[in-house]
């Protein structure tokens, strides 16, 4: 039986944030154009109630939402549900697993990122990532008694809640997990929680605001997630497990009961400075004889030895061994460029990115990449970096789209300006985190000074400045500066004249600077 043959003057390829901004924006440009979009998934994930706080900063929440609506949305938009088997550049085709070929005059791959597994092939090891991730997530949590979470990124901090006590030998928390009913070991590689986000400082006035408060997290806004119900989630097609979903966006968790065996309180306890060195399995660990540790119920008590057997063990480079029913993988993604590299010659970014140049092009003719998948190889603004964020997959979708457009009408298109500042606005903890520039002071050498200010549990600023002028920002609670630390950050303005009166909290500094 001959395959089916579909033509598409634009084909995008991912279901996630920048996958369908790209088709949508294409289907605006292009309305009397076919639009495909192909996804493994068969919820696509929709940006709403988009905010544009400032001139750079943006905010919105995602959504899932069943196919149909986007195509309701756009006419001229046809989803495939289906992954992709092979890319043929040469042709300008694509062939997906439902045995059908797409032919393309222009290309868009926005197949998003896998997690980084610390052990590939462990039933015991789950990462999460996706929907079908979460939902795994949630079906062995059902069972356990213990877990081990292993990672110190955004996913492992959206479960983090309320600290049953403060450990001061380490400057972290020893944190309450959104996870009810079951042991917690998390294992960090930092010695604050959130390194990727936050420095120690931010780390320790976000948990020592969450020791005195112990409900209003509970009572947090949620997003609404759309799930697959019913008869729909059992009739349709078993993705294989190289078909990753396109990724979770902020509380991803809000819509499972994430409830362990044990109805005690559930006990935390943070391990830092170490990493996983050695996974083994029950029998292997039993043939071995080596010692794992009880769970540490009193920080100050000397720890016993774990008699309990369990289905997997964990060695971390600390030397300490725990038994638990499994790990979760919170190490980071790795951008899911499988299958489109058989056959077809992309220049790699040093993290496995495709390689993108200013214009989202990628090294092969009429295809270009997006979100997570790619890795920016133009010559970046001095505060723009790339990171893995939603608002970024966001950014690069549309303005991929753009670039495409302007490719095909023969125009010519100027970097987006979202690429001239590094923004993102997030919340963790209930408190809301606004990132700007450097704001972690990445690459500036050592010839850079931070400035603080700190009002317990209402707001933490601190600002990144390098020859007098702000170079980054990280803005924790209500503090209303952003848009002023925006405008510094892009003008540039010598502020050595100001010291530390830039921070004082009787000065407003937005009237100031208006």
């Amino acid at each position: 039986m001959e395959a089916v043959r579909s033509v598409g003057t634009f084909v995008v390829v991912g279901g996630g944030i920048a996958g369908v901004t790209c088709a949508e924006q294409l289907a605006v440009n292009f309305p009397e154009e076919d639009i495909l979009l192909v996804t493994a998934s068969p919820v696509i994930k929709a940006v709403t109630n988009f905010k544009q706080v400032s001139k750079v900063l943006e905010e919105f929440e995602v959504e899932e939402q069943p196919s149909i609506v986007l195509e309701n949305r756009f006419p001229n938009i046809k989803v495939i549900e289906s992954g992709v088997k092979q890319l043929k550049s040469e042709e300008h085709c694509i062939y997906t697993e439902d045995g059908h070929q797409h032919v393309y005059k222009k290309l868009c791959l926005c197949a998003g990122a896998k997690p980084k597994l610390i052990c590939e092939g462990n039933p015991y090891v789950l990462g999460i990532r996706d929907t079908d991730s979460a939902q795994e997530f949630q079906k062995q949590l059902t069972k356990a008694k213990r877990i081990m979470i292993v990672g110190n990124g955004g996913i492992a901090l959206e479960l983090v809640e309320h600290p049953p006590h403060w450990a001061p030998e380490y400057r972290v928390a020893v944190l309450r997990y959104e996870i009810e009913g079951c042991e917690v070991i998390w294992a960090i590689k930092d010695k604050a929680i959130g390194n990727t986000f936050f420095d120690a400082g931010a780390a320790e006035f976000l948990t020592s605001k969450l020791m005195s408060e112990k409900s209003e997290a509970k009572i947090a806004h949620r997003r609404t997630i759309y799930t697959v119900e019913g008869a729909e989630r059992e009739n349709r097609t078993k993705a294989k497990a190289d078909n990753v979903g396109s990724a979770l966006g902020p509380d991803w968790h809000g819509g499972l009961d994430l409830k362990g065996t044990e109805e005690f309180s559930h006990n935390i306890h943070i391990e830092t400075r170490c990493e996983v060195k050695k996974i083994y399995l029950q029998e292997e660990f039993r043939i071995m004889k080596k010692k794992p540790l009880a769970f540490p119920k009193d920080q100050h008590k000397s720890v016993t030895v774990d008699k309990e057997m369990w289905p997997v063990y964990v060695e971390l480079t600390n030397g300490k061994i725990y038994g638990c029913d499994f790990l979760v993988s919170a190490t980071g993604v790795t951008p899911n460029v499988y299958p489109f590299l058989l056959g077809n010659n992309f220049d790699l970014g040093e993290d496995g990115g495709l390689k993108v140049d200013d214009q989202m092009r990628t090294s092969l003719p009429d295809i270009y990449a997006a979100g997570d998948i790619c890795t920016a190889c133009w010559q970046p603004s001095p505060v723009w970096q790339q990171m893995r964020l939603w608002t970024q997959a966001r950014q690069m979708g549309w303005y991929a789209a753009k670039c495409m457009a302007a490719a095909s009408l023969g125009h010519s298109i100027d970097m987006d300006f979202s690429f001239e500042l590094f923004a993102h606005v997030t919340k963790f903890f209930n408190y809301k985190v606004v990132l700007l520039g450097k704001y972690n002071a990445q690459g500036l050498g050592s010839d850079h000074e931070l400035m603080l200010r700190c009002t317990k549990g209402q707001e933490y600023v601190k600002v990144v400045m390098q020859n007098g002028r702000m170079m980054g920002a990280v803005l924790i609670g209500e503090t209303d500066l952003e848009e002023t630390f925006e405008n510094l950050i892009l003008n540039q303005m010598d502020l050595s004249s100001y010291g530390e009166d830039l921070l004082d909290p009787n000065i407003d500094i937005e009237d100031y600077f208006d």
